[in-house]
């Protein structure tokens, strides 16, 4: 149950990442491109992506959804799910768990404000929340990217200095629980792609159901940097 509770720990993940400023069209005053093809695009350049640093951000009351918010980095290394590392704060035993996190081959570990790591079950984190699953070609962004319906390109927007195209669309339940437990319906989402480096994912914003409109954010960054996660001692 607690890889759930860890991704976006996630991450899988936390810091919203804010918008700069907005544009209903380009710049230069051309169309707009295609939204099929920006996120066809999108998806085959993330499910190349071996690393990223990542945050997740939890908007409103989720009840299926233990994690608030969590930050760290990602690598598909680190055996087969891949591995993982950061913060996070989350529910956990029916308290509230704000501390460090990673998960490295068959195991978690994680670490409140006192006290040392404790060891558990790898299998029982992932099934709370699973952060390595943002970068998983089959289950992670490169996937909710390949099958989102309806697409349509709406604006361009800056992220955190990066420019974007925003596109909107319509995703199924069992496309996004991976990336997002406690999804109960299909659901509205919304990508910002760069304009350039294969239109990769800056950040994506998922719709959830709920009294307030309730969603879950999360951002990549740090594209491939070089990330070592291991044990710790």
């Amino acid at each position: 149950m607690m890889r759930r509770i860890l991704l976006v720990a996630l991450a899988l993940t936390a810091t919203v990442a804010t918008a700069c400023s907005s544009e209903d069209s380009p710049a230069n005053g051309g169309s707009l491109p295609d939204a099929a093809g920006l996120l066809k695009d999108a998806a085959a350049s993330t499910a190349d992506i071996k690393s990223a640093h990542f945050t997740l951000a939890v908007n409103g009351e989720i009840p299926d959804l233990p994690v608030k918010k969590a930050e760290g980095d990602l690598t598909r290394e680190g055996g087969g799910s891949g591995a993982a590392k950061g913060t996070v704060s989350m529910e956990l035993l029916g308290s509230l768990f704000e501390g460090e996190f990673v998960l490295v081959d068959k195991a978690a570990y994680i670490k409140g404000p006192t006290g040392g790591w404790q060891r558990l079950s790898a299998a029982m984190v992932r099934n709370l929340y699973d952060p390595a699953a943002i970068l998983d070609p089959k289950r992670g962004v490169a996937n909710v990217l390949a099958n989102v319906r309806n697409p349509k390109t709406e604006g361009t927007e800056d992220i955190d200095g990066v420019s974007t195209y925003r596109v909107t669309g319509r995703a199924a339940k069992d496309v996004v629980t991976n990336l997002v437990p406690g999804v109960s319906s299909d659901v509205d989402i919304t990508f910002w792609l760069r304009q350039d480096d294969g239109h990769q994912p800056v950040k994506a914003s998922v719709k959830m159901p709920g009294d307030g409109d309730p969603s879950v954010d999360v951002t990549l960054s740090d594209i491939d940097k070089q990330v070592s996660i291991s044990a710790p001692k």
